[in-house]
C-alpha cells in the first residue's frame, strides 16, 4: 500500500514524501529507522491519474518508453544538465499520451521542491515496482545517472526475456488457430452437406462413427450463435474473476501446475525477483526495502505470496538464503549463489548471476518444449482430420462393400 507521509527532519523541515509499506505500523517504524517522525500521513495513493479523454487509455506506461526515458534522463543527467532541466526537455518530447501526462505534473512537483522519487511514486501503478525506488537509491546516494543506467539495463533484459519467449510462442499458436479454423469449417459447413449424399442413398443404417460426427455437427452449426454467446460471456466472467486477488491466485497457481510449462513459468518468475533484487540492491536501497519492492515485481501471483514472509524473517535478522530457502519456491543452484553472496558481500552480483542463469535455463527449455510441440500439434490436427473424413466416407465403403 502507498502512503502520503508529512515527515519532520532533524534539520526542522517538513517534507511530504510517498512511500510503500504492507501497513502503518510498518511504514512507522522504517521512518523512526530513518530517523523521521511522522506527523500525518494520508492511504490509498498511488493510482495512476488518468488524463482527460484518456479513460480508455492503458493503465501502464510501456516498458520500452520507460527504458528510453531512462536512457535519456541518465545521458543528460551526465552531460551536466540540471535535473529539472532535464526532465522538463524531457516531458516535451514525449509522445505517448499517458507518460506525457504524468511527466507534466512530475515536472511541476520536482520544480516545486519535491524528490523525483517521490513525485513518480505518486504513479507508481503506471510504472514497474523498482523503477520510483531505483530513482529514490540514486538520490540518496547521488549517483543518479548510474542508477538509471542500471533500471536501463534491468529494463533490457526484462523485454528481452519476453520478446524472446513471444517469438518462440508464434509459430505454434499460428499453427493451432490455422488448424482450428480448419476443423471449424470442416465440422459446419463441408460434413453437414454429407447428410443430403446419405439420404440419396438409401442406406438402412449409418456407421456408428458417422452418426456421432452428424450429430455433433449438425448440433454445432444450428446452435452456433448460442454457443458463441455462451463462450464469450463465460470468457468475459472467467477475465473479470481472475483480476481479483482470489483469481489471481487460482491463476498463477494453475500456470505453476501445468506440465512442462510450469517449470518455464517457475523459472521466468525467479528470474524475474532475482533481477529486481540485483538492480535495487547495487543502487544502494537496504536489503529489506529491496526485498518488498523485488517482491512485488514478481508477475506470478502465487510465487510472489509463497515470497512474501520471507521479508519478516531477514527483517528479524534470518540471512536471505535460509529465509528464501524456506518458501520452497528457490532452486537449489539459486539458493547456494545466494548463500555465497551474502558471505563475500557481493550478493547484487551473485543474484544476477542467477537470473542469467535461469534465463538460459527458460529459453532451452522453450526450445525443447517448441520442438515437441510442433510435431504433437501436427499429429492432433492429423488425427482430427483423418476422423472426420474417415466417418463422412464409411457410409461409402460400406455401401460399396454391399455392392461387390
Amino acid at each position: 500500500m502507498n502512503f502520503v507521509c508529512h515527515v519532520g527532519t532533524a534539520d526542522g523541515r517538513v517534507d511530504r514524501v510517498v512511500r510503500s509499506a504492507p501497513s502503518e505500523a510498518a511504514l512507522r517504524n522504517e521512518l523512526e529507522r530513518e530517523g523521521l517522525e511522522l506527523i500525518g500521513l494520508e492511504r490509498g495513493i498511488g493510482r495512476v491519474a488518468r488524463p482527460a479523454g484518456l479513460s480508455l487509455g492503458p493503465r501502464r506506461v510501456p516498458l520500452p518508453e520507460v527504458m528510453v526515458f531512462s536512457q535519456e534522463l541518465s545521458a543528460l543527467l551526465r552531460a551536466g544538465l540540471p535535473l529539472l532541466q532535464a526532465v522538463g526537455m524531457l516531458r516535451e518530447r514525449q509522445r505517448q499520451p499517458l507518460f506525457k501526462s504524468i511527466l507534466d505534473q512530475v515536472f511541476d512537483r520536482v520544480k516545486n521542491g519535491a524528490e523525483l522519487s517521490d513525485a513518480f511514486l505518486e504513479y507508481g501503478a503506471a510504472f514497474p515496482p523498482l523503477f520510483a525506488s531505483a530513482i529514490k537509491a540514486g538520490e540518496r546516494t547521488g549517483d543518479l545517472e548510474q542508477v538509471l543506467g542500471r533500471v536501463v539495463r534491468y529494463l533490457r533484459l526484462v523485454l528481452d526475456a519476453r520478446r524472446k519467449v513471444f517469438t518462440a510462442l508464434i509459430y505454434p499458436a499460428v499453427l493451432f488457430f490455422l488448424s482450428l479454423g480448419m476443423l471449424a469449417v470442416m465440422a459446419l459447413f463441408v460434413v453437414p452437406r454429407f447428410r443430403l449424399f446419405y439420404a440419396a442413398m438409401d442406406l438402412p443404417q449409418l456407421p456408428l462413427l458417422t452418426r456421432i460426427t452428424l450429430g455433433v455437427t449438425t448440433t454445432l452449426r444450428a446452435n452456433i450463435v448460442w454457443i458463441a454467446i455462451v463462450v464469450a460471456l463465460a470468457v468475459a466472467a472467467l477475465v473479470r474473476w481472475s483480476r481479483t486477488e482470489r483469481g489471481e491466485l487460482v491463476f498463477g497457481r494453475l500456470r505453476l501446475a501445468l506440465p512442462v510449462l510450469g517449470g518455464i513459468f517457475h523459472r521466468f518468475a525467479i528470474s524475474e525477483y532475482c533481477r529486481s533484487l540485483s538492480t535495487l540492491l547495487a543502487g544502494g536501497l537496504p536489503l529489506v526495502q529491496s526485498l518488498e519492492i523485488a517482491t512485488r515485481a514478481v508477475g506470478n501471483p502465487w510465487i510472489r505470496a509463497r515470497i512474501q514472509p520471507s521479508i519478516a524473517r531477514v527483517r528479524e535478522g534470518q540471512s536471505l538464503a535460509a529465509a528464501l530457502e524456506e518458501t520452497h519456491e528457490m532452486p537449489q543452484i539459486a539458493l547456494d549463489m545466494v548463500e555465497v553472496g551474502e558471505t563475500t558481500g557481493a550478493l547484487d552480483q551473485m543474484l544476477s548471476n542467477v537470473s542469467m542463469f535461469l534465463d538460459e535455463e527458460v529459453e532451452t527449455r522453450m526450445q525443447r518444449l517448441l520442438q515437441l510441440i510442433e510435431p504433437l500439434l501436427l499429429v492432433v490436427v492429423g488425427g482430427l482430420v483423418a476422423t472426420l473424413l474417415i466417418s463422412v466416407y464409411l457410409p461409402i465403403f460400406s455401401a460399396l462393400s454391399k455392392i461387390q
